[in-house]
């Protein structure tokens, strides 16, 4: 039987991506965790992209207004209002029997994507995709948190987000190929769902956390729900309302202009999907490097000072980016943007991680989540309002970025937690 005791290795990562053995090492048991919910985070960004990339192909289909693109993907974010109670659920059942469940459901409900006759079928199978996607990605920064070493928790969020990064590429490169797969767009979500089901399998034996299980079975389940609500509203209300402000408006800002850049690139830009792909895979490969990379440097410089440059950096971008900008420019400002996006989003993600001891962490991080996408919802569905009166999408985005600077405050009011151990930080 194999030894997970020894040292890990991380041989599926470039040398120069591997976490730093300096900040401690690392087992084998540590590193085949953090494999299994990457690889869960890796399908999760081919499948959630999928509808931003075929935008176009599932307008024409399903006959979707060009005001009403914003609005559908605006139905798909009130899934985090549910999604939120699974993944708070993980702080009284534990993450491993849920991680089973979200995994297998998500990848359940993206098949019967494939196959929904008409517009309302397609949102609701959507919708339940995402509740499961959500608590899913929500409960995998948890575990990544109570694994990594207290010195690699940046890298250990920059791998994941990196993974999920590299699931877009992928879907991207898929897509390419969309006009010739049987059934078009559809054939996307089989061949999403199909590797889900595979990682659920070797999720069999996937450990409990040792920190929550060094907290198992304290109180009954109603006890330990009832106490958790209390607890958290009266022991850390300014570090959780500081963490939800900034991840709000984060995502108001940031959701219209990530879901809506691929239809732009071919709408506005005359791009094909094979000319889109050929941006998203060597631009998504390097956005990849580069979220690994500012998560290391995270936990050397300190959170604060890199979320506050890596938000400010995605505004710039994308602004830039739906500003007429010249065709020479828009790959250069595609890659940075979204860069920024998913290195932005998982340190703000481990801000909700970090800032808070075991028994919230799960709850914390979901009311993040859901939060940041609730009210990306709400700024999608004003987008829809925003290109009623201005005619253009590019306007309506650039208005709602005006939002990034509540983040970028919020930020600076933080603790900042790097290099500091959970525990240390919940005291």
């Amino acid at each position: 039987m194999k030894d997970l005791s020894a040292p890990a290795r991380f041989r599926w990562l470039p040398p120069g991506l591997r976490p730093d053995p300096k900040h401690g090492p690392m087992d084998q048991q540590q590193e085949r965790t953090i494999l299994l919910v990457g690889a869960a985070a890796l399908f999760a960004g081919f499948d959630q992209n999928i509808f931003g990339l075929a935008i176009p192909q599932i307008q024409v289909e399903l006959q979707i207004p060009e005001n009403q693109v914003g609005l559908t993907a605006a139905y798909f974010r009130i899934a985090a209002i549910f999604a939120l109670l699974l993944a708070a659920s993980a702080d009284i059942v534990g993450r491993r029997q849920l991680l089973l469940v979200t995994l297998l459901a998500q990848a359940g409900f993206t098949l019967l994507t494939a196959f929904a006759p008409g517009y309302q079928s397609f949102v609701w199978a959507q919708f339940f995709t995402r509740v499961f996607g959500y608590a899913e990605e929500m409960l995998c920064f948890v575990v990544v948190a109570e694994v990594v070493a207290a010195q690699a928790r940046g890298w250990g969020n920059g791998a994941l987000s990196a993974m999920y990064y590299f699931g877009a590429g992928l879907a991207s490169l898929v897509f390419a190929a969309v006009n010739l797969l049987p059934y078009g767009w559809r054939a996307l979500y089989v061949i999403g769902a199909l590797p889900l089901f595979a990682v659920a399998y070797l999720r069999r034996h996937l450990p409990e956390t040792e920190r929550f299980a060094a907290r198992e079975g304290i109180g009954s389940k109603s006890t330990q729900a009832l106490r958790l609500v209390r607890d958290i509203a009266r022991q850390y209300p300014r570090r959780v309302a500081l963490v939800v402000i900034a991840a709000s408006a984060f995502g108001f800002a940031i959701s219209p202009a990530t879901v809506l850049a691929q239809k732009y690139l071919q709408d506005a830009y005359l791009y094909s999907p094979g000319e889109v792909t050929m941006l998203l895979i060597p631009g998504g490969l390097i956005g990849l490097a580069l979220a690994i990379l500012a998560g290391r440097l995270s936990d050397r410089v300190g959170r604060k000072p890199m979320a506050f440059v890596i938000v400010s950096l995605v505004a710039v971008c994308f602004f830039l980016f739906y500003n007429g900008a010249p065709g020479w420019a828009i790959p250069l400002l595609w890659i940075l943007a979204f860069f920024g996006f998913f290195s932005g989003d998982a340190l703000i993600a481990g801000f909700a991680l970090e800032i808070v001891p075991t028994q919230y962490r799960a709850t914390v991080s979901g009311l993040r989540y859901m939060l940041e996408i609730s009210f990306g919802a709400v700024a999608l569905a004003l987008e829809g309002v925003l290109y009623d009166y201005f005619g253009s999408h590019s306007t309506a985005i650039q208005c709602l970025l005006a939002a990034i600077p509540i983040t970028l405050i919020a930020i600076l009011f933080l603790p900042e937690p790097a290099g500091r151990t959970l525990e240390e930080m919940a005291s």
